[in-house]
């Protein structure tokens, strides 16, 4: 059986304006859409389609967080992926941690492809990728823009500063997607029916025998962006270029 794992992260949904806690804590989730990180929703769709293609047998959707994390594993279940698992942890886990979890269950289900998003719109690391390829010591190709798989290996197209770059990796292999791979489809009311019904295992850290890294990454404080100046009208292009050398900017 040839398997594809797909990471499923919940994040305040892309369209919603983030608000800042007065305390500078933190941001304010309660009451807030959640969705599935757009770029792990991409992920997931190219699994799809490599599975209707005939190229794969299943696709497995792994979320790591809280309970409430089911929501978007549902939500996966319904775009078509034929099983989900929740990590269920209480607290944020650095992408090591992510990573090792990923590699726990690479090891276990033996997929050919493991497909993450390049990041996640929240905290914006974009690491996890990277760490598992190393620690599962297998092929990863970042920032895909194209994947075609060929028998034993994919051929991947990336967006890099110069343009585009085409490589080829042997399968297993990691791959992160960027947002011109695909266009995800929309969920149907008889797939979120159908959802209902296929498996959503919960396991731990424990049961997986992973360990949360020592040390991770902490956000100290959270500031909301400054406040935009007010505009100023001109009259003519000398009055603008006067304005501009009053604040300094020519």
């Amino acid at each position: 059986m040839s398997t594809i794992l797909v990471g499923i992260k919940r994040v305040i949904d892309y369209s919603v304006r983030v608000r800042v806690k007065p305390d500078g804590s933190g941001v304010v989730t309660d009451g807030v859409k959640m969705s599935i990180n757009p770029f792990d929703e991409i992920a997931l769709e190219e699994a799809l389609r490599i599975r209707e293609r005939g190229a794969a047998s299943e696709v497995i959707a792994v979320g790591i967080g809280p309970a409430d994390a089911q929501q978007q594993l549902r939500s996966a279940l319904a775009m078509g992926a034929d099983r989900a698992l929740l990590v269920q942890v209480d607290a944020a886990v650095a992408p090591l941690t992510a990573a090792r979890i990923f590699l726990a269950l690479a090891r276990k289900h033996q997929p050919q492809l493991v497909i993450l998003g390049k990041q996640a719109i929240d905290d914006d690391n974009g690491q996890t990728g990277q760490m598992l390829a190393a620690l599962w010591d297998r092929p990863q190709a970042t920032y895909a823009s194209k994947l075609e798989l060929d028998g034993g290996k994919a051929r991947v197209t990336r967006e890099v500063d110069t343009g585009l770059e085409t490589i080829e990796v042997d399968l297993p292999a990691v791959v992160t997607t960027d947002l011109r791979l695909n266009e995800p489809r929309y969920i149907k009311l008889p797939d979120i029916m159908k959802a209902k019904k296929k498996p959503l295992d919960i396991t731990t850290l424990a049961d997986l025998g992973v360990e949360a890294a020592a040390t991770a990454p902490r956000a100290v404080s959270y500031a909301p962006p400054p406040v935009r100046s007010r505009g100023v009208m001109v009259k003519s292009v000398d009055e603008l270029f006067g304005a501009m050398k009053q604040r300094g900017v020519i």
